[in-house]
């Protein structure tokens, strides 16, 4: 089974997010932040991180960087969920497999997934 961590600080998202990634067949790790999230990153390696842009404390560029300087998580799959352009996400944040924009379906969501871990 596969790990994705949601880092998102919409609790309603979030939680929309863990219900549907559960149904399918994923095991669900949630961060409220991006300093939550890297909290977890040091005792898991989720295979995909579903990260918000905008929040507190650590936001996802933060996050990302994080991530990108880390021999162990460099590697895993990161999709940036946010309202902004994907341009001004690419400026601040470098590196991303996918870009979401906010609001999106779940169908926008799964393909991405879909796209990430082909069956």
């Amino acid at each position: 089974m596969r790990t994705v961590l949601i880092v998102e600080d919409e609790w309603a998202i979030a939680d929309w997010l863990e219900v549907l990634l559960s149904e399918s067949a994923f095991n669900v790790l949630v961060a409220g932040n991006g300093r939550e999230a890297l909290d977890i990153l040091h005792r898991e390696t989720p295979d995909l991180v579903l990260t918000d842009f905008m929040m507190p404390f650590v936001d996802g560029a933060g996050l990302i960087a994080a991530m990108r300087d880390d021999a162990r998580l460099r590697q895993i799959p990161v999709v940036v969920m946010t309202s902004l352009l994907e341009q001004v996400v690419r400026d601040r944040a470098g590196l991303f497999t996918a870009y979401l924009r906010k609001p999106f379906r779940e169908a926008e969501l799964m393909k991405i997934v879909g796209d990430i871990f082909p069956s």
